[in-house]
């Protein structure tokens, strides 16, 4: 198991005494000028993380209605347009430079027929596992919350079923253990036939807790520290996942709580 950390939990420094690798989310590293990349600073960031012996992994710009995400970066992949396909483009290019292992995508939204907009996200993540591709990226997409209907792949099956479609070497699942968890309620019998269902599929998984029900705030995704809700993470341990569970939290101090419990 290698456990890793959201670059929202703390500074490199920090960091890097705590886990061996750390996600990189996009909208945080100041890269863009609006939607314009711009470049310098990526080759600037390349030479900090070098001081660094970290792994990284990309976390893409998404859908979000939150006040404090940059209204420019807002990517929905089921209605990809020329300039939102070029900012998840962007974030795989950015994947190349580093060496970063995945790029993590979330999936679409429905708005309008639901078949249509899963449609519309095949044939978008297709083109863009293509590009992967010829990057020598892998992309993740991600399982997302069942708290707000107008996500797509809220379930195992729908995850599966997009990335057996697309058919990609360079495209397999980044596990929500915590969207997963609100998407069957905070039961545990149905967590772990999630992540069973899932497993063979797996190239990233997202670590974080919360209560298993819609809150005010979030849809419910709180995204605590483990051990701050209901999940049981000894689930992990039947899946044999050897590779990077990403502890996307916070602060510093969730992610010390976190691998306690991982550990």
């Amino acid at each position: 198991m290698i456990i890793g950390a959201s670059s929202f939990a703390g500074t490199l420094p920090e960091l890097e005494s705590e886990v061996e690798s750390i996600e990189l989310y996009i909208p945080k590293l100041e890269v863009y000028e609006g939607t314009k990349l711009i470049r310098s600073r990526i080759y600037n960031l390349k030479d900090t993380l070098s001081a660094y012996d970290l792994s990284t992994s990309i976390h893409a710009p998404y859908f979000s209605d939150a006040p404090n995400y940059p209204c420019e970066l807002i990517v929905d992949t089921a209605r990809l347009t020329d300039k939102t396909r070029r900012l998840l483009e962007d974030s795989i290019r950015i994947a190349e430079v580093l060496g970063s292992g995945i790029v993590v995508i979330h999936p679409g939204r429905i708005n309008g027929i639901r078949e249509k907009c899963f449609e519309n996200m095949i044939s978008g993540l297709s083109c863009l596992s293509k590009f992967a591709e010829d990057a020598n990226v892998m992309l993740g997409i991600e399982n997302k919350e069942g708290t707000d209907q107008k996500n797509l792949c809220i379930s195992a099956c729908d995850l599966i079923k997009a990335i057996e479609e697309i058919d990609s070497p360079n495209l397999r699942a980044t596990f929500d253990i915590g969207h997963a968890n609100l998407t069957c309620e905070g039961n545990q019998e149905k967590l772990r036939e999630f992540a069973e269902e899932l497993r063979n599929h797996i190239a990233h998984i997202h670590i974080h807790d919360n209560h298993g029900f819609m809150t005010e705030k979030f849809w419910g995704d709180l995204h605590g520290a483990p051990g701050t809700g209901v999940i049981d993470f000894s689930l992990l341990k039947d899946l044999r996942f050897k590779g990077v569970h990403n502890l996307e939290v916070f602060s510093l101090e969730d992610v010390r709580t976190g691998k306690k419990v991982l550990l």
